[in-house]
């Protein structure tokens, strides 16, 4: 660690999001075609169009909820793939195979709530129309309530009590956010393994790298948080239609401004990282 401190610049990410900028535009263009526009567009269409005197409301909800999810279930199964075969170059370190990594089990335990939601809102003759637009808050809940318990387990110097991706239990606990951007990285934008080790090292080297995760851990798992509680406020409030779209389309505008938030502090805090390092450097040479 010695000679990483003499380096000229920090331990680098050897990722880049640059070439894959269009191949992140598609993904998430799809997310929101499969997840705002289908399930809010699909409604609306059945409950409004021709075929309105034929279908119930049971059977547009019915068609409407299986409809819906097909590329982010799509997207479970490649990365269920990814960390599952054998000889896979995603996993995390020192994890065995059937661990998958924390993302994944985040992730598995938001789907069961959502299914969960609209099996029980799809069983009724009239279907609750607002538990039908909980799903995205849902999940929401799920990662923000992780993120929250992460953090102040760190704050209070509490070992990790299990295995969170490349932190064996027992370990000293990182930013709840650390996992999140190790875990997607690596299996969804295809860093592997690699990317693990090079973020592992990174955060090991750089005190400003280290304190930027922190600070982007409380703001995303607060964020989360509030986001989640403020739409159930106003889904189980408002008129049940709108309640409806707010469901489904909110979260990701509240998503859409984080990231945007996000990238602008990040560019910025890694012009910093990159001037202080120097500076240390030139103080040790």
């Amino acid at each position: 660690s010695d000679d990483v401190c003499f380096e000229p610049t920090p331990p680098p990410l050897n990722y880049s999001l640059a070439p894959r900028k269009w191949s992140i535009v598609f993904f998430w263009s799809l997310i929101v075609v499969d997840c705002i526009f289908m399930p809010v567009g699909l409604y609306f269409g059945l409950w409004y169009g021709l075929t309105r005197r034929q279908l119930s409301a049971n059977a547009v909800f019915s068609i409407v909820t299986a409809a819906l999810g097909g590329v982010s279930i799509m997207e479970y199964v490649l990365r269920l793939r990814r960390l599952m075969r054998k000889g896979s170059t995603c996993r995390p370190i020192g994890a065995r195979r059937a661990y998958l990594d924390w993302f994944h089990w985040n992730f598995s335990l938001g789907w069961f709530i959502i299914m969960i939601e609209l099996i029980v809102g799809t069983v009724p003759a009239h279907p609750p129309i607002r538990l039908l637009a909980m799903p995205v808050p849902s999940m929401l809940y799920a990662f923000g309530t992780e993120l929250v318990i992460v953090d102040i387990l760190r704050i209070f110097h509490v070992p990790a009590p299990i295995r969170i991706s490349s932190m064996p239990a027992g370990s000293q606990l990182r930013p709840c956010i650390y996992s999140i951007i190790e875990d997607v990285v690596a299996v969804d934008g295809s860093g592997g393994t690699a990317f693990r080790e090079a973020l592992n090292r990174r955060y090991e080297a750089s005190h400003i790298f280290r304190a930027m995760l922190r600070r982007l851990g409380v703001v995303w798992a607060i964020g989360a948080q509030s986001a989640a509680i403020v739409l159930t406020i106003l889904i189980f409030t408002i008129q049940d239609q709108a309640a409806y779209v707010v469901g489904w389309a909110v979260p990701f505008l509240w998503a859409g401004v984080w990231s945007a938030g996000t990238w602008w502090y990040v560019e910025r805090m890694l012009r910093k990282e990159k001037a202080a390092w120097a500076e240390e450097v030139a103080m040790k040479a």
